[in-house]
């Protein structure tokens, strides 16, 4: 949501690029005019002017014929400008739990929260097959900011891949976040969970192998 209010307020072509950006690890300026139907010159000079913002990185990606092309990246400055879970008020209430309940009430509470979001996508999640309920479970994850999608090969392998974090502030200070988050999809599609992580500069991908 506050993302699409201050690209009503901003630059659009601005929050696109920041947007198919955040959904890769890196593209190129050719690669972003294609996408966005802009001319090359056009989003040039908008990526231009958001790296000298500090929002954008660049590094040369290695082609299999001819020379390293230039591509942008973000940087961590543009994680504010996706949805946060978590803020400075909840880490600091963690901690707070932590000192006055001991030092696993944290990780308690944590497993406390886990397990109620479990039963709510168990609600929400509908389907008969693995299959049908990887796609369901990907578009809820969507919907609330994860940049989720499920990825379906031709031998029905399936990946959910996710460019967003909303806990990324909590996993900072409890990794088990991350074990705990695997689980919890494990359950939800009653599925075993392979996960893997990519990051480069402000960019993360996750992807989440089932089987």
């Amino acid at each position: 949501m506050f993302f699409k209010v201050l690209r009503d307020i901003a630059k659009p072509q601005w929050f696109d690029i920041i947007n198919n950006l955040k959904r890769s690890t890196g593209m190129s300026v050719a690669e972003l005019s294609s996408v966005l139907g802009m001319s090359y010159m056009g989003i040039k000079q908008h990526c231009v002017e958001l790296h000298k913002r500090g929002y954008l990185d660049t590094w040369r990606r290695p082609k299999a014929v001819g020379r390293p092309e230039k591509v942008y990246r973000l940087t961590s400055k543009a994680e504010p400008l996706f949805p946060q879970a978590v803020n400075e008020f909840s880490v600091i209430l963690m901690k707070t739990v932590e000192k006055t309940y001991g030092a696993n009430s944290g990780e308690k509470l944590l497993f406390g929260y886990f397990q109620e979001l479990t039963q709510s996508y168990v609600k929400r999640v509908k389907g008969d097959t693995v299959k049908e309920k990887a796609i369901a479970f990907s578009k809820i994850r969507n919907s609330e900011g994860y940049l989720s999608s499920c990825d379906i090969d031709a031998n029905d392998n399936i990946k959910i891949i996710e460019f967003h974090s909303p806990y990324q502030r909590i996993i900072n200070e409890y990794p088990m976040v991350l074990n705990m988050e695997d689980q919890m999809i494990g359950n939800i599609l009653n599925v075993n969970v392979i996960r893997k992580d990519e990051r480069a500069s402000g960019l993360v991908r996750y992807t989440f192998e089932l089987s």
